[in-house]
């Protein structure tokens, strides 16, 4: 048993502060997706999905929805970290394989929701067929379960009674009460399935549903610290970073006192360089042979339950973000020597040998996405293109958009997750339309959250099991099921992306500057021309289409979000280029071919 001493104050992480406030960044979980099948209304689990779940043991068939998960493949290059600063700055273009896109679900809280449905708690084996079915008519090629490991009574203690955590949690939830509070999960225990949830055996069941549906499966890996009351801190403190007792009274909130099988030791807790410590997580210390090593197993172990890993604040291994939050700190307490090698660059090749094809996505900031690219990541976050669309900052997202293929096409774009705010709360309805065409139409794997479709507002913290209701909002399901028939086409797919210039529509109209413009186009010669003007006055511009091909025909453009179709010259067209006069945060999808060949469907 592992006894805690000591005051144990909340951190930044326990009260929800939004990432987009440290240092170096630049600014720094919804129901059912809507199904193609059922014309974007808001899908529900109906009784009968439950009763007809449980009696098939969750494993009905599924007919009709079967397609291959197109995963992005990784594209080499000749650039290496030392020689690129900012990838931004790097152009060209090339073509991509096919955007893969993936689904957040807040686990507890959809369990939590099946049970109220069920009259009792639900586990894995109990979310239905038809939820799956939904979440692949969208379009999705995988499911991250956030949230599916054990955490600890520790964490559960500390979430219940801390006053700031409950301060917070009473603003999301009016009628909260201490069963709707739960350990962050992020504070894990164990990493194995949570005993309320189910076990390994069910987690493989719902794999295999998934894999049926040609749907792949993420989960969780916090590579950085464990809960206080993970066995690794009696066991193996030496795992850990630790202080002295001098620190512990200096630094209250960042060490405490922990009893393990060696005797007292004090143990830091879980941080980065930027903000206070993570009070309910103990710091676990990668400058340890035997923590690589330990690590490096548990790794290996969960390529064998899932596809892929969504890796925590994983910019926190390397060895110089480690010297700047930890400095001689880090040196092992054991007195064994020192291991300073980057490690996802000595685990990820380990990891992609044994499990081949393994995804892995990092969870990273402060403009270190192309580093930890480098070191064998498939995917980074792109915190820098959100912040620039938060601003409405249209220069910056063409910037962001010139960027290397090779670096483009490995970023998780996204309008919201879990620890951002929602979408539908920091957009406007039409800023969120232009935001989510120029997110989910670029390059690069694309990140959707549950609730984000349906235009959920409330955050939830990670502490909390139950969330308030909100109404559906059927107008924007629509626009992202129209918006993911672009997504799907074969132009996006598989084609050759180009940013555009845009130039003035007359002398002195500055408005041509709100417009970000790009265009697809396959070897077959088909195009799929996006613009937006994402500003927040009406503006006109002349896309320039240096595309020799367009000369001696006439072309019809039909836009795909609308409506709209229009015809015009080709040879206008690439002589003067596309005239645009849209209002504020308008947008075009257009499909364009020659008059006379037919509309691909």
């Amino acid at each position: 048993m592992i006894e805690i001493k000591g005051k144990q104050p909340v951190s930044r992480r326990e009260l929800g502060v939004e990432r987009s406030e440290k240092p170096g960044a630049e600014g720094r979980r919804e129901r059912f997706a809507p199904g193609v099948e059922n014309g974007g209304r808001l899908p529900t689990i109906t009784k009968a999905d439950l009763i007809s779940q449980r009696e098939s043991g969750g494993r009905q068939s599924v007919a009709g929805v079967h397609r291959d998960a197109l995963l992005a493949g990784r594209e080499g290059s000749s650039m290496s970290a030392a020689s690129v600063s900012d990838p931004s700055a790097i152009g060209g273009q090339a073509s991509v394989s096919a955007p893969p896109a993936l689904y957040e679900i807040n686990l507890r809280v959809l369990l939590f929701e099946l049970g109220r449905e069920l009259g009792r708690p639900a586990t894995l084996d109990d979310i239905p067929d038809a939820y799956l079915d939904r979440v692949a008519s969208l379009g999705c090629d995988w499911i991250w379960l956030l949230g599916i490991w054990q955490t600890g009574a520790h964490g559960d203690r500390l979430a219940r009674t801390h006053a700031g955590v409950g301060r917070e949690l009473k603003e999301t939830l009016a009628d909260l009460t201490a069963a709707d509070i739960a350990s962050s999960p992020f504070a894990v225990q164990q990493l194995r399935v949570h005993t309320a949830y189910g076990d390994a055996a069910g987690l493989a069941r719902l794999r295999a549903r998934l894999q049926a549906r040609g749907l792949k499966l993420m989960l969780d890996f916090v590579p950085n610290h464990t809960a206080v009351d993970h066995p690794w801190a009696s066991a193996h403190p030496e795992y850990f970073v630790q202080g002295s007792r001098e620190d512990l009274a200096r630094q209250p909130d960042a060490y405490v006192e922990v009893q393990t099988a060696v005797g007292p030791k004090i143990l830091a807790h879980g941080r980065d360089p930027y903000f206070p410590a993570w009070t309910d997580t103990l710091q676990l210390n990668y400058r340890h042979a035997g923590l690589r090593a330990a690590q490096t197993a548990e790794l290996l172990r969960l390529a064998t339950l899932c596809d892929g890993l969504r890796c925590d604040m994983a910019m926190l291994l390397l060895p110089e973000v480690i010297d700047k939050t930890w400095s001689q700190a880090s040196l092992p307490a054991d007195g064994t020597a020192p291991v300073d090698r980057p490690f996802w660059e000595e685990v990820i090749p380990k990891l992609k040998a044994k499990a081949p094809g393994f995804t892995l996505m990092a969870e990273v900031y402060w403009d270190l996405e192309w580093q930890i690219q480098q070191q064998g990541f498939d995917f980074a976050y792109d915190k820098r293109l959100y912040d620039r669309l938060h601003t409405h900052d249209a220069h910056g997202v063409r910037q962001h958009l010139k960027a290397s293929m090779a670096f483009q096409r490995r970023l998780a774009r996204f309008l919201e997750n879990h620890d951002e705010p929602r979408a539908a709360a920091r957009f406007t309805p039409a800023e969120q339309r232009a935001a989510a065409v120029i997110t989910f139409l670029s390059a690069g794997l694309k990140l959707l959250h549950e609730g984000q479709l349906e235009g959920r507002k409330a955050r939830v913290p990670m502490q909390l099991v139950r969330r308030p209701q909100e109404a559906a909002d059927k107008t924007l399901a629509d626009f992202y099921r129209d918006l993911f028939r672009c997504v799907r086409r074969d132009e996006v797919s598989r084609g050759h992306f180009q940013l555009l210039d845009c130039v003035p529509a007359w002398d002195g109209n500055p408005t041509a500057d709100h417009f970000v413009s790009f265009t697809w186009r396959t070897k077959s010669g088909r195009q799929l021309l996006c613009t937006v003007n994402y500003g927040d006055t009406a503006a006109q511009c002349y896309a320039q289409l240096p595309f020799s091909e367009l000369r001696g025909r006439r072309h019809v453009l039909r836009d795909l979000m609308s409506p709209a179709t229009y015809e015009r010259d080709g040879d206008e067209l690439v002589a003067r280029g596309l005239y645009l006069d849209l209002p504020a945060w308008g947008f075009h999808v257009f499909e364009m071919r020659p008059v006379g060949e037919n509309a691909v469907p």
